[in-house]
């Protein structure tokens, strides 16, 4: 048996990506050999605004220095617009720079960021333009929003929540996110981005939005998922991963 160890740099206030990626995971357990532990290693922050995230941001080296203590196999980078927030392009230089924190420490770990996972995730279903939701303030949503037309994808109709504290972000009910959808347009794009934020929960709407919108439908923590079995060169198969977990790509 094959037992990976799964790696996380967490925001200190963060329950959800601890939460739906050792579910994905465990989910597709129940159909490959694989088997998975999960470990995490926490950034402070308590309010989504680009201060915290910029303070927080500093403490990204620390956390993938104890991860890779521990020998992880694989290490996510786990908040989306902490990186997003740091300027265009900036998740390439953080997961290039946490690889080589690890490296240092004898311990060369595949190091993916939920941002560039959503980037690169939104490229392999093929969409050039997306609709998005997000749990953020307008200011973070449009920083998020732009961030994703630099990588060259189009966003068309996007949602912000405005939920500052984050706790309160991860206590958002799922099951609304279907009408909330249903409130915008989706007509003119290719796939929808149904939390692009680590926290908001999302996964037991996945499937239920698919359905409703007939586009493939993604998330932070889908996608996170997907890049980390992509870094693990895994099958991505996951059940109930929606579209991009299907094993297609």
């Amino acid at each position: 048996m094959t037992i990976i160890r799964v790696g996380q740099i967490v925001p200190s206030s963060n329950i959800t990506m601890e939460t739906e990626i050792p579910a994905l995971l465990k989910a597709r357990e129940l159909i490959a050999p694989e088997r998975f532990t999960f470990h995490s290693s926490r950034m402070r922050m308590k309010h989504v605004t680009k201060e915290e995230l910029a303070r927080m941001d500093g403490d990204s080296d620390r956390c993938a220095l104890e991860l890779s203590d521990a020998r992880v196999d694989v290490m996510g980078y786990a908040c989306l617009v902490a990186i997003m927030s740091m300027g265009h392009g900036y998740h390439r230089a953080s997961a290039e720079r946490l690889q080589a924190v690890t490296a240092q420490n004898d311990a060369k770990t595949p190091v993916i960021t939920s941002a560039g996972a959503l980037v690169d995730g939104i490229r392999a279903l093929g969409a050039k333009r997306v609709a998005v939701v997000t749990p953020y303030m307008k200011p973070l949503t449009e920083l998020v929003v732009d961030y994703i037309r630099n990588e060259g994808i189009e966003v068309g109709d996007y949602r912000a929540l405005e939920i500052s504290d984050n706790l309160a972000v991860a206590a958002h009910d799922p099951m609304n996110l279907p009408e909330i959808v249903a409130k915008m347009r989706t007509d003119d794009v290719d796939a929808i981005v149904l939390s692009a934020c680590v926290q908001m929960p999302s996964l037991s709407a996945i499937t239920m939005v698919e359905a409703q919108t007939r586009k493939p439908v993604v998330s932070a923590a889908v996608a996170t998922t997907w890049a980390m079995l992509k870094a693990l060169n895994l099958p991505t198969r996951v059940p109930g991963g929606g579209a991009l977990l299907s094993g297609v790509y």
